[in-house]
C-alpha cells in the first residue's frame, strides 16, 4: 500500500503537475474569451483543489456515518452509493483520459497505467475498510466497470483541450487526496521508508522517461 502510494503521488508532482502547467495557456486563452471565467484564467490548480475537496468532503461523510453503524446495518445507505458513486466518477474520468491523455507517447502511456493501476489499489483498500461486505458484493463490480466505461466515453466523444488540461487537475487533486488519506491516519500501518522509497524510485524514472 505504501509502495503503490509513492508511486501515485510521484506521478502527480513529477509527471502531470509540470504537464498541466504547461497547458495553463491553452485554457487561460479559452476561459479568457469568456467574461465570467476572465478572473480564474491564471488558476488551473483550482481544479485540483476542487478535486481535492470533492474527495475530503465524501470521505468524512463516510467516516462519520461508519462511527454510527456497520456497514452490515446500513447496506442500504445512502452514503455507500455516494461514497462508491463518487468513485464510479472517478475511474470514469482516470479511463476517458487514458483516450485522450496530455502525452500522447507511448511511455506516457505506460507511465500513466502503472501509475492509475496502483492507484486503484490504494482506493480498493480504503473503500473496502469502510464499506466491507457491501462494496465487496457491488462496490468493486461497479469501479471495475467505471474505467471501461470512461474508455468506451473516450473513444465516442472529444472535447476542447483546456477541458481535458481541466479534468487532468481535477484528477490530480483526487490523487493527492485519496492517497494522502490512507498513509497520515495514527492507525494505518504505514511505512515511511516504503513509501518514500516508491515515491523517489518512480521519480527517477518518471525523470528519466520524458
Amino acid at each position: 500500500m505504501s509502495l503503490a502510494g509513492g508511486i501515485s503521488v510521484s506521478y502527480v508532482f513529477v509527471h502531470l503537475l509540470p504537464e498541466l502547467n504547461e497547458k495553463q495557456e491553452i485554457v487561460a486563452e479559452h476561459l479568457g474569451s469568456h467574461v465570467t471565467f476572465k478572473a480564474l484564467e491564471d488558476h488551473i490548480y483550482l481544479a485540483a483543489l476542487c478535486g481535492l475537496l470533492f474527495f475530503y468532503v465524501i470521505e468524512k461523510a463516510a467516516r462519520a456515518r461508519s462511527k454510527v453503524a456497520t456497514s452490515e446495518s446500513n447496506s442500504g445507505s445512502a452514503i455507500f452509493w455516494l461514497h462508491v458513486g463518487a468513485f464510479a466518477m472517478y475511474n470514469v474520468i482516470v479511463g476517458y483520459l487514458l483516450v485522450h491523455r496530455l502525452d500522447h507517447t507511448a511511455s506516457g502511456l505506460v507511465l500513466y497505467l502503472f501509475s492509475m493501476a496502483l492507484h486503484f489499489v490504494v482506493n480498493d483498500y480504503g473503500l473496502m475498510e469502510h464499506h466491507e461486505r457491501l462494496y465487496e458484493n457491488k462496490g468493486r463490480l461497479i469501479l471495475a466497470a467505471a474505467p471501461l466505461a470512461g474508455w468506451t466515453l473516450g473513444m465516442t466523444v472529444d472535447v476542447h483541450e483546456s477541458a481535458l488540461a481541466l479534468l487532468f487537475s481535477f484528477l490530480a487533486g483526487g490523487v493527492i487526496l485519496n492517497v494522502l488519506k490512507e498513509e497520515i491516519p495514527d492507525e494505518r500501518e504505514s511505512s515511511v521508508l516504503t513509501f518514500s522509497f516508491g515515491a523517489l524510485a518512480y521519480s527517477v524514472i518518471l525523470v528519466l522517461a520524458t
